[in-house]
């Protein structure tokens, strides 16, 4: 009957819109999204086929990012295929000896989310067409033990098919004329180094994808059960999971696992409906930690997320209501909540009033650079600090240079995403140095370098452990020590959040006056704030490489001329980035007011900081001209 149709269908008349169409028919093995494209196509919405059929969806340096629907802009099973089809053959060309193919394979992974362990059997698939053996998880699997794996199995690349922290399809941001429908699916690839992908292989494999498109093989009839015939095909959980359990477990120094099990804190966690419990359930085990609190409402993976439209823990309080009342019932002092692909993690902890805080990414990173500090100085008391390094994205606190400036370890900043800090961490182990931590205010963390990505599962046992270490050695609170480093580095408050504009046109605008300040001359920025209070100093563009502050006025950070990041810093100390999302409808704003360690008015920083971050968004953004939403609080 379909091919009946075909027969039938009327044309558009648009010779490279027609081609793709017919290509889309022939190559889809997916009755649902080929049948989309179908009724598009019979009720001639050629506007809306041209949008999905004559853009492709680009594969950047996440790997694959977009919603789920049918056409070649999207995530669906034919551009997963195609997608897997480039990525085997650049993999091919990157090692061209056949054996490594077979021996050291990929490594293949996938969350709760729908779609996401059929897209990962396509991939499967591909791989195993071509030869590869392929370490393909059999449950969901946490996000960090893909990058682990490829370590540890010594392969030559990975891919977790996940959806993060985004909400599920039909949780859409309705913003006057324009409606984003979140239906985000993530195909994440990793190097054979264990990071993230970096430039040149985005190119290189975006490349290779459009010199593979047509569908080969027969990838349409995979099924779990042909592919499980093939004895290429490996689970690797039984092989790396007590693998990750010990290398956690080697970080901890004997006494502190020991002490964990006489611990009086009891920890509550959630998992959002995603895939952290039985992991984090684990780690807690393997370093003598007693059983989490389960949020039972939410530890089972659900991809409909019924208790939690944002099951992002980094939206704050609004997330966590459930694990707040557990934790009360249970009298639980502090919570650990996971994202659903648990590669993040937010910490609360009870405070004043028995009202529960919530830690925002930085302070949970101040605190766990700490205690990377100090398990460093637990374990290796004898390797200089001099040649230890820890990394934090350009947008997160500048704790970790107060730190290093105190302590004579390096600190270093890379672009945002932890992309750039895998990468870093790499460059810094091949020069012979140690990399104690990495994080971004996302509340992303990487504590040692098991792991050359954010693992929320092994930051979860340190969080424990650390809470138990500072109650029964020093008899401080989380939030106390966290006063306690502000005293010793100085006061670092920040002000994160975000404001949604889903018309690219707007932002652009936006951007472009910030940069054409003084009225349209190019290259002018605005100098000051609150009819000039507060001077700024610098300005370090990285949408067009120009910072004022460098000698010859060039940005030393890689510069991407396809996204907008600006940071001001004023006199006073405080630094502001503001920046587009590369995966959602936000504008974002990073504020963070740096004091010295002599500064002991904190209030008084942290007023200055609110009232500025309230002009700088009025000012620069310009909210109410253009009909942005804020986030709500």
């Amino acid at each position: 009957s379909m091919a009946k149709e075909l027969n039938n269908l009327t044309l558009s008349g648009d010779q490279k819109l027609d081609e793709n169409l017919n290509k889309w028919l022939e190559w889809d093995g997916n009755s649902k999204t080929k049948n989309d494209i179908l009724e598009l196509a019979k009720s001639k919405e050629w506007n809306t086929l041209r949008c999905r059929l004559c853009n492709r969806i680009s594969f950047g340096t996440a790997g694959l990012r977009g919603e789920m629907r049918a056409g070649f802009d999207s995530m669906n099973e034919l551009v997963v295929v195609q997608t897997a089809q480039g990525l085997c053959e650049y993999i091919k060309e990157q090692y061209p000896d056949k054996s490594a193919w077979s021996e050291r394979g990929i490594v293949i992974g996938y969350d709760a989310r729908h779609n996401s362990k059929r897209f990962a059997e396509l991939s499967s698939y591909v791989f195993l067409a071509n030869g590869f053996r392929v370490y393909l998880f059999k449950r969901f699997v946490a996000t960090p033990f893909v990058p682990f794996t490829i370590k540890h199995r010594n392969s030559l690349a990975g891919v977790q098919v996940t959806a993060s922290h985004n909400p599920k399809q039909d949780n859409g941001y309705k913003n006057h004329k324009y409606m984003y429908i979140f239906n985000i699916r993530i195909f994440q690839v990793y190097w054979s180094n264990g990071a993230q992908i970096i430039s040149p292989h985005d190119s290189g494999i975006h490349k290779a994808i459009l010199q593979n498109l047509q569908p080969q093989g027969e990838v349409w009839s995979t099924n779990e059960t042909t592919l499980w015939s093939n004895n290429l095909l490996i689970d690797p959980y039984d092989i790396v999971a007590p693998a990750y359990y010990a290398a956690l477990l080697s970080e901890i120094p004997a006494e502190l696992v020991k002490a964990n099990a006489d611990s009086p804190i009891k920890f509550t966690y959630t998992a959002m409906h995603g895939i952290g419990y039985p992991y984090v359930e684990e780690a807690f085990k393997q370093v003598n930690l007693k059983p989490v609190i389960p949020v039972s409402e939410q530890v089972e993976p659900d991809p409909e997320f019924p208790t939690t439209p944002m099951p992002n823990p980094e939206e704050g309080k609004q997330s966590l209501d459930l694990s707040i009342k557990t934790a009360t019932e249970h009298k639980s002092e502090i919570i650990l909540a996971n994202d659903p692909d648990a590669d993040r993690l937010a910490v609360a902890e009870i405070g004043e009033n028995n009202k529960y805080k919530l830690f925002n990414g930085n302070e949970v990173g101040a605190l766990l650079a700490w205690w990377c500090l100090e398990l460093h100085k637990l374990n290796d008391p004898n390797f200089k600090l001099s040649n230890c390094v820890m990394i934090a994205s350009t947008v997160s606190s500048k704790i970790l240079k107060s730190m290093a400036a105190v302590e004579g370890f390096i600190a270093y900043e890379t672009l945002t995403g932890f992309k750039w800090m895998g990468n870093k961490a790499i460059e810094e182990q091949l020069a012979g140095r140690k990399v104690l931590f990495a994080f971004e205010e996302a509340i992303g963390f990487m504590v040692s370098t098991n792991v050359l990505d954010k693992d929320g599962v092994s930051a979860a046992a340190h969080v424990a452990t650390m809470a138990n270490y500072l109650r029964s050695e020093k008899n401080l609170t989380l939030q106390q020590k966290l006063h306690e480093i502000y005293s010793t580095y100085g006061y670092h408050t920040s002000n994160c959040s975000y404001v949604l504009c889903h018309d690219q046109e707007i932002i652009t605008q936006i951007f472009k006056r910030l940069r054409t300040f003084d009225n349209g001359k190019p290259n002018t920025y605005p100098t000051s704030i609150l009819d000039g209070e507060f001077e700024i100093q610098d300005v370090r563009d990285l949408t067009t490489g120009y910072d004022s502050s460098a000698a010859d006025k060039r940005a030393t950070l890689p510069v991407s001329s396809s996204s907008q990041m600006i940071t001001f810093t004023f006199k006073n100390g405080l630094v502001v980035t503001l920046r587009t999302s590369g995966t959602e409808p936000k504008m974002k704003y990073y504020a963070e007011m740096c004091g010295k360690p002599e500064d002991k008015q904190w209030d008084k920083l942290t007023t200055t900081l609110n009232r500025m971050v309230e002009a700088i968004v009025n000012d620069f953004y310009e909210p109410e001209k253009h009909n942005l939403k804020r986030k709500t609080a």
